[in-house]
């Protein structure tokens, strides 16, 4: 419970300073483009890697239930989103305002198929098999309960539904892991422990019938069909 609190404080504070996280998020502000490349290494043709694995498993024509879990502020799938005019999404995020930036962003006015939802990963408050797809982005590895996070996730995808998204692997550069270590984690933005590439296929393959796990720089990009 202590962790939840301190993780939910951190992503309050990401709120209240959400320029500058956008700004590191989309590669544009200077201090941005500094941690992108010197802590993430994800500079360059690299960070195109990086957004492209996001968004693979979600194909140009989808029409079906969507879940994201963790929206954030929704700066790197709103934009995705205003061209999926036929999907019915629902954006969820456990720190109200991290949720409010995002349903207040200019990125989301005039989605009226998409829905801004308060709520924890590890309780979705949803039916079993409610969902064509689950899209997580860079929330696997703040989830405290990550146990939970899988297995909620796995409950609410339909059969032959898509789980799909990216997170941080550890094990990949040096420099990345001690970033994640000595700064993500003290501050609440990560919580340990956290999957190598190996183990997080293992978890991944123990879930879903079919697996496809793919790594720019320290992160891993994930297709599932369940």
């Amino acid at each position: 419970m202590e962790r939840k609190k301190i993780v939910r404080n951190a992503y309050a504070l990401v709120g209240h300073l959400s320029k500058g996280y956008d700004g590191m998020m989309k590669n544009e502000s200077l201090l941005g483009r500094l941690a992108i490349r010197f802590f993430w290494r994800l500079s360059g043709e690299r960070y195109n890697e990086f957004i492209q694995q996001t968004f693979q498993g979600i194909p140009k024509n989808f029409a079906g239930k969507l879940l994201e879990v963790p929206v954030g502020t929704g700066v790197l799938s709103l934009p995705h989103y205003r061209k999926m005019n036929r999907a019915d999404i629902t954006c969820l995020d456990y720190s109200a305002q991290m949720l409010q930036q995002a349903r207040t962003s200019p990125l989301a006015q005039d989605l009226d198929n998409v829905t801004f939802t308060q709520g924890d990963v590890g309780h979705l408050p949803y039916e079993d098999n409610s969902f064509d797809c689950v899209l997580t982005l860079n929330g696997l590895h703040a989830f405290p309960d990550k146990d939970a996070a899988f297995q909620e996730t796995h409950r609410v995808l339909r059969d032959g539904g898509t789980f799909t998204g990216c997170c941080y692997i550890k094990g990949e550069n040096k420099i990345t892991d001690l970033f994640v270590e000595y700064f993500c984690v003290p501050c609440g933005f990560f919580t340990p422990p956290f999957d190598t590439a190996a183990t997080l296929e293992k978890r991944l393959q123990s879930l879903y019938r079919h697996t496809r796990l793919t790594k720019t720089a320290s992160f891993a990009g994930f297709v599932c069909e369940k």
